[in-house]
């Protein structure tokens, strides 16, 4: 079972920046994607960043040069840098994980669908004021 812990979110003007980190334990070695969604009141979730096992990493068009996702070495804390923040970025934050045993099939997973992570973290919220 794997479990995720978000932190890092809070309210800044918009142009500052926000770091949110993300702690994953309960998983062994193996294959995997993770990364952060965000809800904002009323949307739907969206994918904003992924990374994997195999080094790919993914943005939203809306965050490409201002986000930047990374995973400490040990493995097991995903960060997502986020600068000149928007109040458009206003949001709930989720980590997400989808981990799969060495050999198992990724077709058709989509890195920026939710359904297709199977943990998630409680959220952090993000305000960005203008």
């Amino acid at each position: 079972q794997v479990h995720l812990a978000e932190s890092g979110g809070g309210s800044v003007q918009a142009g500052e920046s926000l770091r949110l980190s993300c702690v994953a334990d309960g998983y062994t070695t193996s294959t995997y994607c993770m990364g952060w969604f965000r809800q904002a009141p009323g949307k739907e979730r969206e994918g904003v960043s992924t990374l994997d096992s195999e080094g790919s990493i993914k943005y939203a068009d809306s965050v490409k040069g201002r986000f930047t996702v990374s995973l400490d070495n040990a493995g097991n804390t995903l960060y997502l840098q986020m600068n000149s923040l928007k109040p458009e970025d206003s949001a709930m934050y989720f980590c997400a994980a989808e981990v799969r045993p060495y050999g198992a099939t990724w077709f058709g997973f989509d890195p920026f669908r939710s359904a297709d992570f199977g943990y998630w973290g409680q959220g952090t919220q993000v305000t960005v004021s203008s």
